[in-house]
């Protein structure tokens, strides 16, 4: 780790965000000095983000702990043009009512993490949509458009990627950099911010807006970047082969929420804690050098301060209970997916593609196959297999799926 003398970049360091720097000691000596308003953009093409997203949130929470301002920038305007960094392929267009819908769902999870308000240090969050969608076209070829040339723009990884592939890359994408670009400009006038952060995909996009601060208005700014966050499995961070994992609670039960930390590898616990958690350094240090069956107790700590910070308290301890109740009991926890059972009954195919174990009938056949289908308990091998009616059974998918089938 790098020495620092402020705060923020010792809190950052210690806890493993910091990737890339434009300006490691100008940025450390001005943290030292004065409050640093920064900023990270989130479009909303959801009404939820999900956990890829939360090492950003972490790291304004960081930042606020650290005696600075955070600026959450909803991409109001960007999510209409889409960014295409790390895409394949072009977004979906959404409605203005729509990316409304999104930012107002997403904003509950930043009011639990941050501090809003109108205080020096509170956070503020503010939509891009405000000026983005009063420029002018003319106004932005005449005034940044200088800035930006087209062999510098075709160099950026964003671009590289879908041409390389030869996916289509439309011109309204191609924008995307100059507006983001522009939102740090605008930021920068409108509230003195002086820091983007993101992910490491986003380095470039920062290093535009810092750039093009400094031409037009003569003003320095500062860019950090987090590393690419996977799983020690080099997967996805927020993404399982039962789709995404999303923060807010109307889009994924806090039960599969807090599961999905207590699934976590072994070889994450540490750094998850340290990402994700408020827990002391010291702490953490003890609980990652547990080895064996006993970092199961350190994988539960983090599925409970993760599920706490984002869920709240209730939500944690009701996901505790009901994992204790599903594994460690042998009983039926009241936070599991629930399928209601009809009088006469229903077949194991049925059962498991209306609860959400399976796809498709295909993959519920296949999923028996497997022996991965149990019912309270007992691994089903019959497809033909008929539940029986009017009494509450447990339904299992493999070792990580749980659910009740409850009568109608």
């Amino acid at each position: 780790m790098t020495s620092y003398n402020s705060t923020l970049l010792r809190l950052l360091d210690e806890r493993g965000y910091i990737h890339q720097l434009t300006d490691p000691a100008g940025l450390d000596e001005l943290a030292g000095k004065q409050v640093i308003p920064g900023y990270i953009g989130f479009d909303a093409t959801a009404p939820s983000l999900h956990v890829g997203s939360l090492v950003q949130i972490m790291m304004l929470r960081r930042l606020q702990q650290a005696g600075h301002k955070p600026i959450v920038v909803m991409g109001g305007g960007t999510t209409k043009v889409g960014d295409p960094s790390g895409k394949d392929e072009s977004r979906k267009m959404l409605t203005e009512e729509g990316i409304k819908a999104n930012i107002a769902s997403i904003r509950t999870v930043f009011e639990r993490l941050l501090v809003f308000g109108d205080g020096p240090r509170d956070a503020i969050m503010v939509d891009n949509d405000a000026w983005l969608s009063e420029l002018g076209y003319v106004e932005l070829l005449r005034t940044v458009g200088p800035h930006f040339t087209i062999n510098r723009m075709l160099t950026f990884d964003s671009v590289k990627l879908r041409l390389e592939r030869e996916q289509p890359l439309t011109f309204l994408e191609f924008n995307y950099m100059i507006l983001q670009a522009y939102d740090f400009r605008e930021l920068a006038l409108r509230h003195d911010c002086r820091l983007q952060m993101g992910g490491s995909d986003q380095w470039g996009n920062i290093i535009n807006g810092i750039e093009l601060t400094r031409r037009m208005e003569g003003r320095e700014l500062c860019g950090l970047t987090t590393p690419l966050l996977t799983t020690a499995d080099g997967a996805k961070m927020g993404k399982t082969a039962a789709g995404a994992v999303w923060l807010n609670e109307e889009q994924l039960p806090a039960y599969d929420f807090w599961q999905y930390w207590r699934n976590s590898d072994d070889r994450d616990v540490g750094r998850f804690l340290r990402l994700f958690t408020d827990l002391p350094l010291d702490e953490i240090a003890r609980l990652e050098a547990r080895e064996g069956s006993e970092i199961n107790a350190a994988k539960i700590v983090l599925a409970n301060e993760v599920t706490k910070l984002c869920r709240g308290e209730d939500a944690a301890r009701t996901a505790e209970a009901t994992a204790q109740a599903t594994f460690a009991g042998g009983g039926i926890g009241e936070d599991l997916p629930v399928l209601a059972l009809p009088g006469t009954g229903i077949g194991i195919i049925d059962a498991l593609v209306g609860i959400g174990f399976a796809a498709s009938r295909g993959d519920a056949k296949r999923l028996i196959a497997g022996g991965g289908a149990r019912i309270d308990g007992n691994v089903i091998t019959e497809e033909g297999y008929q539940l029986p009616g009017g009494g509450e059974l447990r339904i299992s998918a493999g070792k990580k799926k749980h659910g009740i089938l409850r009568p109608s």
